[in-house]
């Protein structure tokens, strides 16, 4: 109940809704009560009518008019009730997703390394529906119930207090029997969400990696995984179901003897007239009109019980601190793009005994180009993460214009470094919107010379819609050369002072890695680059190299001055000379390219 307490107060503006659900469901009780009263009168008056009485004809239709009224009345406001709930569940979704989001794009990048997209997207879906509907059946039918079962029960006490009290007994009995089931079923619950969720994620990701999948000949490899993980909810169903089923059986037996004995009381009371024919069809009927109020209950709490497992995976979630607070960070203006690293060491999170960088010392003067080589894992992502603060270090200060980056804003920061990465991370969507996705006030014309700079302008003008493209979900409808213009581009319109290159042409062939690399020269001129080698060709004009090695810096120096050296830079030149199978091998772990 308290994590249903947390997650509703991410939402506002539905008590009005929830007032009005609650005055609808009151009126509908009302009016469903009322007719068991005008039964009874026709009772009366048809027994009556067999003893001989004269009776006009105006007073059965007056009672068939009261009837077909409150019926009439029960249906409207039952359905107005019905468009409430269905107006505050649609408010309810909008609502939690937005602040699900909102709260997902404020998370650091470590969440992300450990949760699978489709797990993180199921969790949502499934938490929303659970919530909405038990929010919608409580709305619609709590009340309600509530109010029938307690004019119920002083009706009947009017009648007689033994009556009253064998009615009022079935609701905490109920309620008891029903508790029993609650806590096995909601550890059942949890696991049976979890393997849904696992396979959902595993879902999205051959989804978006469907070509990997097919080339590779594991579409049966995948069904079986995602298959076996439904099967388990199946297993996980059938424990859950049967309890739950075995505990209702055990409810409904105990409530058919409390129904018998009432009934045996009223029957017994009519035959020895203490209740009159028309007083036993109205108990009768109040009373039984209270098993769907008490089945209504069972339904409440399994989507209670439901609506708690979905939220609390929410509520995790939306608990998971965010970034770095910006609590008195300055904004930082455009930066002459000076970076400086001063003793810092770093491990990830879940991690913590792997520290990937140790006691790390360099500086970038502005405009320099640096590239950075390390085995693969070493820590060269690791280092333009923590510089666009994705990422916060142990201990160590890193510095643009000589200001502690934790100090900046990151907003502020992250708008003065641009970034092209070797996967180009596009959008579905048309290329305008990618391009623009650098700037997004940005003019056409600023986005065709952002393109033109890219060299992506030629391939643009020959499609059909040219700009306005559909290029499909991570851009699988261009090349990979296209693919890496239109992020060049990208970066481009955003013009920010600071480079960050996952080098973008190891993928590529010779044509686009020309093309891709005129690109990146333009976008380069002017701006402080840092580059994660993948061919050592391509960094054999930059200014200085950093070679990391055991999280460590091995050395630092100009191409040439490397060269010069012992050290692993010369290392891996030699390696990429040779045409032996080991020295290729060894390259590669490395991330270096063998093609030079």
């Amino acid at each position: 109940m308290k994590s249903l307490i947390e997650i509703l107060r991410y939402t506002h503006g539905l008590s009005k809704l929830a007032a009005g659900i609650v005055v609808a469901s009151i009126l509908v009780a009302l009016t469903g009560i009322a007719v068991p009263f005008v039964i009874a009168e026709v009772t009366n008056l048809m027994v009556a009518i067999v003893g001989g009485q004269t009776v006009g004809l105006h007073q059965p239709l007056l009672l068939a008019g009261l009837l077909f009224g409150f019926d009439i009345a029960n249906t409207l406001i039952r359905n107005y009730g019905g468009y409430l709930g269905d107006m505050m569940a649609a408010r309810l979704k909008e609502q939690l997703s937005t602040a699900y989001y909102k709260h997902l794009l404020s998370l650091p990048q470590s969440y992300y390394d450990t949760e699978l997209t489709g797990t993180i997207i199921n969790r949502l879906n499934r938490a929303i529906t659970e919530l909405g509907n038990f929010l919608n059946m409580f709305a619609n039918n709590f009340f309600q119930m509530i109010l029938t079962i307690i004019i119920t029960v002083g009706i009947v006490l009017r009648y007689s207090w033994v009556l009253a009290l064998l009615v009022v007994a079935m609701y905490p009995l109920f309620m008891w029997l029903t508790a029993l089931t609650s806590k096995k079923w909601q550890k059942l619950q949890a696991k049976k969400n979890e393997e849904t969720d696992i396979a959902s994620g595993r879902f999205a990701e051959v989804v978006s990696q469907m070509k990997v999948v097919k080339s590779y000949v594991q579409e049966k490899l995948e069904y079986r995984k995602f298959s076996r993980r439904f099967a388990k909810t199946v297993v996980i169903t059938k424990e859950q179901s049967t309890y739950w089923h075995k505990m209702d059986v055990l409810r409904g037996s105990v409530l058919s003897a409390l129904f018998f004995l009432i009934f045996a009381y009223i029957f017994v009371q009519t035959a020895e007239q203490h209740f009159s024919i028309g007083d036993m069809v109205l108990l009768i009927t109040l009373i039984n009109g209270l098993r769907m109020p008490l089945f209504n209950m069972s339904f409440i709490v399994d989507n209670f019980q439901k609506a708690v497992s979905g939220s609390v995976d929410v509520l995790t979630a939306l608990k998971t601190e965010p970034e770095p607070s910006d609590s008195g960070a300055k904004t930082a203006k455009r930066v002459r793009g000076d970076i400086s690293f001063d003793d810092v060491s770093f491990a990830y999170a879940d991690e913590k005994e792997k520290t990937v960088l140790k006691n790390i010392t360099f500086a970038i003067a502005p405009g320099e180009h640096v590239a950075l080589v390390s085995q693969s894992g070493g820590g060269k992502t690791t280092i333009t993460n923590l510089l666009m603060r994705l990422y916060v270090p142990e201990k160590g200060i890193i510095a643009i214009d000589g200001r502690d980056v934790s100090a900046t804003t990151q907003a502020s920061l992250r708008h003065n470094i641009a970034m092209v990465f070797q996967d180009p991370s596009l959008f579905s969507g048309t290329i305008r919107e990618n391009i623009a996705y650098g700037r997004p006030n940005a003019t056409d014309a600023d986005i065709q010379k952002a393109a033109k700079a890219a060299n992506a302008d030629e391939f643009i003008d020959e499609l059909e819609k040219g700009y306005d493209t559909e290029i499909g979900e991570r851009g699988l409808k261009l090349s990979g050369g296209q693919k890496q213009r239109i992020a060049i581009a990208r970066a481009v319109l955003k013009d920010a002072p600071i480079l960050i290159l996952d080098e973008a042409t190891s993928a590529l062939d010779s044509r686009s890695e020309q093309l891709v690399q005129q690109a990146l020269d333009r976008l380069m001129k002017g701006r402080t680059t840092l580059i994660i080698a993948h061919r050592l060709s391509t960094i054999a004009s930059v200014d200085r190299i950093i070679t990391l090695k055991n999280g460590t810096i091995d050395e630092i120096g100009s191409p040439a001055e490397l060269a010069a050296t012992d050290g692993l830079y010369s290392t891996l030149l030699k390696l990429q000379q040779s045409t032996d199978k080991a020295h290729k091998e060894k390259l590669a772990r490395y991330d270096i390219s063998a093609d030079g």
